[in-house]
């Protein structure tokens, strides 16, 4: 199935399943989120950025939320 007819069929969806739909692909977002920081972070492709944030901690330069 191309874009242009996942497209057509989403934006020819009810109302209410159109929320349905929504609902589920926020989800389905959120969970490759979750899975592309997770294997960025086991690849070390985040350390970096954990260091520097580790060392504005240590010398006090953060502020609590």
């Amino acid at each position: 199935m191309s874009i242009e007819e996942i497209e057509s069929v989403v934006s020819n969806l009810p109302a209410a399943e159109l929320a349905r739909f929504s609902h589920w692909f926020e989800e389905f977002m959120a969970d490759q989120w979750d899975r592309q920081i997770e294997q960025d972070a086991l690849s070390g492709r985040l350390d970096a950025a954990l260091k520097r944030a580790d060392d504005h901690y240590e010398a006090g330069r953060c502020t609590p939320l």
